[in-house]
Order: structure tokens, then sequence, then C-alpha cells
């Protein structure tokens, strides 16, 4: 086992949060050691790469977009709910511009370019977009709607990709240190300091090791799509570490840990989901709670685990959004602008998680007609499973409740009520734009199961969004009592956050990277003039 002193920063996990932390601490002259039990990138690269970022930035300016870190403070209070404090909050939408421009430095590259209509994920077209719920009822009322979902410039979903590896190689020239295949197992704590980390490590270089990735990365794919397969490949991967891995303990006064909820970890999600018990698992294998037990282990204490997400998206395409969605008893869940994610809350909360998406053939034709200029290759998939063998048809509303087994009573009356508030002009009664409403009224009907828990060509993906409580000036994880532990410190979805209520694109990665450059720098200043 290695003992010797030789870094001042360690950090468990490399996505965003990881690699954050570690470039601010290598910044401010830290000598920074990342440990990951894969290979790097973590969620981040198998995302979309887009961080939330507003109050002003380059990119809104240039799409004609007026914002003001004012305004996204008045729209992200209601989105976190006292998740954290409203000091946090301020500090994090007065930051927001200079993020896109420490971004920049990293490597990171941006465009104006202003995506026209709603949609869950833009094409390469376009790199700004609404990404959360900023035009939606009620949250329209009291914060001025503006785009804030800045996507790295990629093709299609390489974005996450290429914005995890932007941030490592700057890390990496930094002089940061990262050993992949490195699993904590121990936050080593001495007189009620932090003094390092004890863990197991596996070489890369053998034929083993070379194995181990090619499982890996073909599992990380197919554990979101295909999860049974994924689950396989992945096992197949673990069980060659768990054999190669030798054990290994390096010294530092500070630990940051960064790897991570647990959406992958059955007995947790057991324990906490709920309704979100049916969510397909977005994320990888590392993803099981193991880094926020490390913390829980050095006497940190956790909150809100029971907060997940579940993205059952309705667009692209965007004609979709004309449409009414019902629970099993035919009553509405909710305005179907709402983001993915709030929306299916709704449906989790009040319907059981089931739920139909009820169009007419005026929405379907103009739909089909929007499939190819609205989607990139992922979406495309959905949508051909959602034209073929994804709904049920029928000649009137009450044979398309039969189909679907709801009350015909109650689909009619919820589709009476919004056709009389169009064509009345007294608006939608579930308060949807009225710019996305559309009466169903010519025949056949269609409906589009949306339940969480559906067929395997659609699942509903998600992720965990509680963690280990933090001192938010700080980072540093807290005891139940409240204290700060000194030297611990945690980040991005290990920890509780900016997004630990409620998720839209793009939040979470931008959490990553302020709460990871708070940890990081904190650690580093705090080491470094001690």
């Amino acid at each position: 086992m290695e003992s010797s002193r030789a870094y001042d920063v360690v950090i468990v996990g490399y996505g965003a949060a990881g690699a954050s932390a570690a470039i601010e601490a290598a910044d401010a002259g830290a000598r920074v050691l990342v440990l990951d039990r894969g290979y790097g990138g973590g969620a981040t690269a198998l995302s979309g790469g887009v961080v939330y970022a507003g109050g002003g930035t380059p990119y809104q300016r240039a799409a004609g977009v007026e914002d003001s870190p004012e305004e996204m403070y008045n729209y992200l209070r209601q989105e976190v709910d006292g998740m954290v404090g409203d000091k946090t909050v301020r500090r994090f939408c007065e930051t927001s511009p200079a993020m896109i421009e420490w971004l920049e430095r990293q490597g990171m590259e941006y465009r104006g370019t202003l995506c026209p209509y709603k949609t869950s994920y833009p094409t390469d077209e376009h790199y700004l977009y609404f990404s959360g719920n900023e035009k939606a009822w009620p949250y329209r009322l009291t914060a001025k709607p503006a785009p804030r979902g800045h996507r790295q410039v990629a093709k299609g979903m390489s974005s996450g990709r290429v914005f995890f590896e932007n941030l490592r190689r700057s890390a990496e020239a930094k002089g940061v240190t990262f050993v992949p295949l490195s699993r904590v197992t121990e936050v080593l704590v001495e007189d009620g300091a932090v003094a390092g980390v004890r863990y197991r490590s596996m070489r890369t270089g053998s034929a083993g090791g070379r194995r181990h990735r090619r499982l890996t990365k073909a599992g990380g794919k197919l554990a979101i799509w295909v999860p049974p397969v994924g689950a396989k490949l992945n096992a197949r991967a673990e069980a060659i570490w768990q054999e190669s891995a030798a054990e290994a303990e390096v010294r530092a006064p500070a630990v940051i840990l960064a790897g991570g909820g647990f959406v992958f970890n059955p007995e947790m999600k057991a324990r906490y989901a709920g309704g979100f018990r049916d969510i397909s698992p977005l994320g990888t294998a590392g993803d099981d709670g193991s880094v926020i037990m490390l913390g829980v282990t050095a006497g940190g204490a956790t909150a809100h685990l029971d907060r997940m997400t579940a993205w059952r998206f309705m667009s692209p395409p965007s004609a979709f959004l004309g449409g009414v969605s019902v629970g099993p008893a035919g009553v509405r869940i909710a305005n179907e602008d709402l983001y993915g994610a709030t929306h299916s809350e709704a449906m989790i909360r009040n319907h059981g998680g089931r739920g139909f998406l009820v169009l007419d053939q005026e929405i379907w034709t103009r739909a089909r007609g929007q499939v190819r200029a609205q989607s990139l290759p992922f979406q495309l998939l959905q949508e051909i499973y959602l034209f073929t063998a994804g709904h049920k048809k029928a000649a009137t509303l009450d044979a398309l409740a039969r189909k679907i087994g709801v009350p015909a009573d109650g689909l009619a009356g919820t589709v009476r009520a919004y056709n009389d508030g169009i064509r009345t002009g007294a608006g939608d009664p579930g308060h949807k734009a009225a710019d996305l409403c559309a009466p169903i009224e010519r025949a056949p009907f269609y409906a589009i199961d949306i339940s969480i828990k559906n067929a395997p060509a659609y699942p509903a993906p998600g992720l965990t969004l509680g963690g280990l409580q933090v001192n938010e000036e700080t980072g540093q994880v807290l005891t139940g009592s409240g204290a700060s532990i000194e030297g611990l410190y945690a980040a991005g979805r290990s920890a509780v956050g900016i997004c630990s209520n409620s998720y839209v694109s793009g939040l979470s990665l931008a959490d990553c990277v302020f709460s990871g450059r708070r940890a990081g720098g904190h650690a580093a200043l705090s080491v470094v003039s001690g």
C-alpha cells in the first residue's frame, strides 16, 4: 500500500463535478488526484451536454434575447422551492454568465442559434433553447421567460462526451493526475479531520483491462435504452474488475466526493423511489450510491433521497403538445407544455405514473410532418415506434376510451372542456399556452401510452437528485447537527444542490460545475493556505 502523502486534494468521481473541482483546485495551486471507478465521464458523457445558463450570456444576446440575473432568479426560485437557500440560488444566477466564460476557457463552444419550437433536445442547427418550464404556467406568471439551455456544439448526442473531454483535457493540462478503474472503499478520518482514502484499483493496460473497457463502453450505452442487456455487460465487466483489482491508499487532507447518485442501486431505489421505481436508470454503473455512503460513513448526513426525476417527453414532434394528457380516470394530468420531468411528476404523484396523450387526425398529420426536421436519431427511433406500434386508434373518442381502458365520460368531459376553452377564447382550463393549443375534433382519434412503466422502445429515463448535505458556502459535508466536516466535500449528484427539487435540462450539469468549482476552490485554498 502507498502511504506517503503525495496530494493535497483527492477527488472521487470524474464527471462534470469532479473535473470542475479538479480544475479549480489545480488553478489554486493544489496537487490533485482524481480516482474514478470507470474511465471518466460518468453520466456527464452520456448526457446531452446542455448547461442551464442565463442572466445575459453572449449567446442569449446574439439571439436577441433579453435576460437578467434577477429574472433567472425569479424563475429558478420556483424550481428550487427552498431545497437550497435563496442566497445560493441568487449567487448561481449572478455568476451564470461568468460560468459560460469559464467553460469556454476550458474549451467549450456555444452558439446563439435559438430553436424556434419547443423540444426536449434541439437538432444540430440549434444550440440555444427553452430547456425548462420558462414559458409554461404557472412559472411564466412571476418570471419573464428566456431560453437558457446552452448546448455544447457537437454532432448529435456526442455533446455530453465533448463537454467532458474538454474538461478532462483542461484538468490534465493543469497537472491533475487521473487514475481510472479505482474504487474508493473508505475515507480516512483521523482526529476528526480527513486524512486520505483507501481504494482498490485495476491496471488498464492488461488484456483483462482492455476487455473491461469494451464491455463498459457497450454496457453504459445499452443500460439506458436496453437495460437488461446493459446490465449483463456491466456484470461481466464487474467480475473482471473484482478479480484483478488491488488495494492501495493515498494520504491527502481534503477529499471531494463527486461520484454521482444511486439510480443504479436497486436496494436504495426500492427504499426511496416510491412512484419513481419504474424509471429507466440514466447514468453509469457507478451511480450506485457508494460515494454518497462514503460520506455517511465518515459522519455526513443525507437529505432528500426521495427526490428523483423521470423524463417522459412529449416532443418532438412539437405538434404533439397540442394534445391532451389524461390519467387512468380520463382526467387531465397537467398542461402539456410543462417540462417533461415536471409533467411526469404530476402523473406519478396524482395518477400512479399512468397516462395517455390523446390526439386527433389534424394533430397526428402535422406531427408526422415534423419528425425529420425536429429529430435527432435517438428521438427518431422512439418516434418510429410511436407512429407504428406505440399508439391506439379509434373512430370515436368513446371507442378510444375503451381501447385504452379509461372511462368514456371522463375522457369526453376533459376533451370537451379543452375544446370549449379554445373555441370561446377563454383559454385552456389546464393553462397551456394558447399558441400550443389545438382542438381535438377531427376523427380518427389517437392515444399514446405515456406511462412511466412502458415498452422497452419507449423508456422514461431518470436519475436521483438527493445526496449529502453540504455547507452552501464551502461545499463541505455536514453532519446531522449541521457542523462541517473538516476536509470532506461533496458536489454534483452526490450532494444536495440547485436541482435537487426539480430537474430541467441543463440544470444538473450547471450545478455540477457550480458545486464542483465551489468545493475544489475551497478545498485547495484551505490546504494551500494551511
